[in-house]
């Protein structure tokens, strides 16, 4: 069993193999669109890809605030609001509404967090990509462990989760 280490900051660390891609990164890589990249590699499995629109597309988050927490952006990359077409606006929230009906049914959560974080001061860790966040929730998702222990419990995969979401959206069954 690996050792929990604490942090100068009083947060327990687990192993995060997957972080280890990011860490490694030039700096100057880590600013580049990711959003992008995923895209443009069409390897959607791999990159957790949920669903491609003409328009837009959903995808879970690496680094996820709660098990299911989709990110859904538009395919042109584009920082704000105003600068979506009303197609791309209206395909945004039709994908989020997909979405969310597919979360209900396969992870069954009992509310979700819907929103932007629009630039840096508003915790956008990815300012230049404009994307809405889909976070499903239950009722003490917020318990002892990341209010005590300051950790946050993933109960799946995201590989699994990702081939379950695939199943559970319109017209795939």
């Amino acid at each position: 069993m690996p050792k929990i280490a604490v942090a100068s900051t009083g947060m327990n660390n687990i192993w995060a193999p997957w972080r280890t891609a990011y860490i490694e990164l030039k700096p100057s890589d880590r600013t580049k669109c990711f959003l992008c990249a995923k895209l443009k590699e069409k390897k959607d499995s791999k990159n957790l890809i949920i669903k491609r629109g003409k328009n837009c597309f959903a995808v879970l988050n690496l680094y996820p605030y709660n098990a299911g927490h989709l990110l859904i952006a538009p395919n042109r990359h584009k920082a704000n609001l105003e600068d979506l077409s009303p197609l791309e606006m209206q395909e945004l929230f039709s994908l989020m509404l997909e979405m969310k009906k597919a979360l209900t049914k396969t992870i069954k959560p009992e509310g979700f967090n819907i929103g932007f974080n629009l630039g840096d001061i508003a915790g956008a860790g990815l300012t230049s990509h404009l994307h809405l966040h889909l976070v499903p929730r239950w009722k003490g998702d917020t318990n002892f462990m990341p209010v005590v222990g300051a950790t946050k419990v993933m109960p799946k995969s995201l590989d699994s989760l990702c081939k379950e979401l695939r199943r559970n959206i319109s017209g795939n069954h």
